[in-house]
């Protein structure tokens, strides 16, 4: 029997948040309230050194799980499936899943994750630099442009047997509804997207080989793409005909729910970091070594500066040091600032912004008899503090630095690593915590496509955090940073005035 409750303003939204390495399924109350979430997870594969694929059906398996789990036991599940007004999908970015119109793979999804595609990062850049420009991006491995371009040289006949190339939330979409499309602020992260046109940059996928019929039409993150159809609904344990929305990418997803606006910086900090700045523009002039994204709105893009090794190399420091999570914090106390003269570089896997080394190497430097555990456990604070500056002085050259940085994750940082990087930065940090972000982000889109709004719902988790003084030792730390690690000129950030 077909689903009737979409127009009902109490019904649940579902959200499927599609990470890398698990799902996350949340469903929200019609004000936004977070009722019931559950993951599950799946392997990322490795067949070979630098490959990072996944096997689309078990990501399927997951969500399904997942979303049984949500709805609750045998006694609960009827109830809560019935009162689902509407799906909101986000999901990892920049991965290519081929496939089937019946949303069967033809290969093993390539993850964002995958370096093959670094063999053809030539070919990009021997396009027209007017070309580049369009596209907007840095060129990476790991994007969906040069991971196709990497197929279509060594995988011809699995591309010729495919009907899409899909992101992964895309994927999923398609296996919900039965329709394939495609959204902006996924598709403005394959380098295959014209910033400028705000459409599919056809051209260039063809100069690459890739065959252009493969990209998916393009709606607005918002709207409804399609209804749950019936296979698909028995699955899940959900009635079919339920609308689902387009979606979005996992950040501007997580943007969207956390209520980032216009101006404004969220740094979010984990395996790496990320700082996000939101521009009025859909298109702007592209920046060296910084990532230009659709929002999940019908206007507007952000600038992203993504630093590869922050959380990943305090962890590697970690256990090198012998040290626990609260003894590598600890030197923040043990040492003084700039560790009497120990650089170390946190570039363990390359870097992206600002420097775009994929050879970048990390280690440390300036050490000497007189140096100790802690001014080698506070380096590695330092040096992922500075490298995580040199990523917004990036973005900040090009726009205005905010009046405060938004720091996501709650209570995701000590105290004093805060001041350290509200110092550095000389910015304050507004500590926030809106958990499941990028689930929210979706079931705000989910809302909206069935003509609803949910308020904002971004919660404080803790004081602002104001910059100290400008330390001379720290300034001195930071420009040996600079020399170690710098191949060239960095960005050099306004004053704060």
């Amino acid at each position: 029997m077909p689903h009737r409750s979409g127009g009902d303003s109490d019904g649940l939204l579902l959200a499927i948040d599609l990470g890398t390495s698990s799902v996350k399924v949340v469903t929200f109350a019609g004000d936004g309230t977070p009722r019931r979430r559950a993951s599950a997870s799946y392997p990322l594969d490795t067949p070979r050194p630098g490959w990072a694929e996944a096997d689309p059906e078990a990501w399927w398996r997951a969500v399904v799980a997942a979303t049984r789990e949500v709805l609750g036991g045998a006694g609960q599940a009827a109830s809560v499936a019935g009162r689902i007004a509407a799906i909101g999908l986000s999901g990892q970015m920049h991965g290519v899943v081929l496939c089937r119109d019946d949303a069967r793979p033809t290969r093993p999804a390539v993850s964002w994750a995958d370096g093959r595609g670094s063999e053809t990062i030539g070919a990009y850049r021997g396009l027209p630099r007017s070309t580049l420009a369009r596209l907007a991006n840095p060129v990476t491995a790991g994007m969906a442009g040069t991971t196709l371009a990497w197929l279509a040289r060594h995988e011809p006949r699995v591309l010729q047997a495919s009907a899409w190339a899909l992101q992964p939330k895309d994927w999923l979409r398609l296996r919900l509804t039965g329709e394939a499309a495609a959204e902006p602020s996924d598709a403005s992260g394959t380098l295959l997207y014209d910033l400028a046109a705000d459409a599919w940059a056809t051209d260039v996928a063809e100069t690459l080989g890739i065959d252009a019929r493969l990209l998916a039409p393009l709606r607005p993150s918002a709207s409804q793409a399609g209804v749950l159809r019936r296979e698909a609904a028995e699955d899940l344990g959900l009635p079919a005909g339920i609308p689902v929305a387009t979606g979005a990418g996992d950040t501007p997803a997580a943007l969207l729910g956390s209520g980032g606006s216009v101006g404004e910086a969220q740094l979010s900090i984990g395996t790496g970091a990320q700082l996000a700045h939101p521009v009025a523009e859909r298109y702007h002039e592209p920046v060296a070594g910084v990532h230009l994204f659709r929002r999940a709105e019908e206007t507007g893009s952000y600038l992203l500066a993504a630093v590869q090794n922050a959380g990943i190399a305090f962890d590697w420091a970690a256990r090198t040091l012998g040290l626990d999570v609260a003894g590598m914090l600890a030197s923040l106390d043990g040492a003084e600032p700039g560790c009497e003269g120990v650089t170390f570089l946190p570039y363990l896997t390359g870097e992206r912004t600002p420097i775009l080394d994929a050879d970048a190497r990390g280690g440390w430097s300036g050490l000497a008899l007189r140096h100790n555990r802690d001014a080698m456990a506070r380096s590695v604070l330092e040096g992922i503090t500075f490298a995580i500056a040199d990523a917004a002085d990036a973005v900040w050259v090009a726009v205005a630095p905010p009046a405060v940085v938004r720091l996501a994750g709650g209570g995701s940082l000590d105290p004093r690593w805060r001041k350290l990087l509200a110092t550095v930065l000389q910015r304050p940090l507004a500590p926030t915590d809106t958990p499941d972000a990028s689930a929210l982000g979706a079931a705000r889109l989910a809302a909206r496509a069935i003509g609803r709004e949910l308020p904002a719902r971004t919660a404080t988790a803790g004081e602002v955090v104001p910059p100290g003084p400008p330390d001379p030792r720290l300034e001195r730390a930071r420009a040996r940073f600079q020399a170690a690690g710098s191949e060239g000129s960095r960005p050099r950030r306004p004053k704060a005035g």
